[in-house]
């Protein structure tokens, strides 16, 4: 039985790793890590509240004793320039990881970044290239996994509703275009029931590669073996 820690719950992604964590049953408790409570009552889940994602020591003994880590919180590169968005997406990631391999050297840890990130770091994009630092310096720590998740279109099920106001608008009312999408495309476009699957198989499995493209999200989603 599994112990794992999922931030960014209250987001679209993060909500539907949790749901699929509580659900299974290998996993055996969960605890979110979050600035605000999830109002979620379930046996297995724990909350930390922590305001200050710049550092966890001081919030550290809570998080010693887990199997793996899957960090799915995240900010929009719109509305942060480039130094906004490395504090809130390098920063903020690093601090968290370093405690985890600290505490945890033998777990497993899990960030979703984005497909286009920039593994080079010498990209036109900002995001990319931040993205593509933050997978970097985490590949680097030494755990004895990690896994890159870099999903592209995402479909909502289980009645999560994306934060984004245009992403929540083209969920809602565009849903012929994305299953026209998923018809000409079916290994680019994932779900969020899919991800979290597809984490707890790599933690439990392991996978052949670091670097989790939808395809391998797929694939890692329907893995039985």
């Amino acid at each position: 039985m599994k112990k794992v820690i999922v931030t960014g719950a209250s987001g679209m992604v993060g909500k539907g790793v949790l749901l699929e964590c509580l659900d299974h049953p290998e996993i055996s408790e969960v605890l979110s890590v979050g600035r605000k409570p999830l109002g979620i009552n379930h046996p297995k889940l724990k909350e930390l509240i922590h305001t200050d994602f710049s550092e966890f020591d001081s919030v550290a003994e809570n998080l010693r004793g887990y199997d793996a880590c899957y960090h799915s919180m995240g900010v929009s590169a719109t509305q942060h320039n480039e130094a906004s968005y490395t504090k809130m997406t390098l920063d903020f990631t690093l601090a968290l990881a370093t405690t985890i391999y600290r505490l945890n050297p033998q777990s497993t840890f899990i960030y979703v970044s984005g497909a286009g990130t920039d593994s080079s770091e010498k990209g036109r994009q900002m995001w990319a290239r931040v993205k593509g630092k933050t997978e970097n310096k985490i590949l680097a720590l030494g755990f004895k996994q990690a896994f890159m998740f870099r999903p592209g279109a995402i479909i909502p099920l289980r009645g999560i509703e994306p934060s984004n106001k245009v992403y929540k608008f083209l969920v809602n009312n565009l849903t012929w275009l994305v299953k026209g999408l998923k018809r000409l495309a079916p290994n680019s476009i994932v779900n969020t029931t899919q991800i979290g699957l597809a984490m707890i198989n790599a933690t439990q499995k392991g996978y052949y590669k670091n670097i989790i493209n939808p395809a391998d999200i797929l694939r890692l989603a329907n893995s039985t073996t």
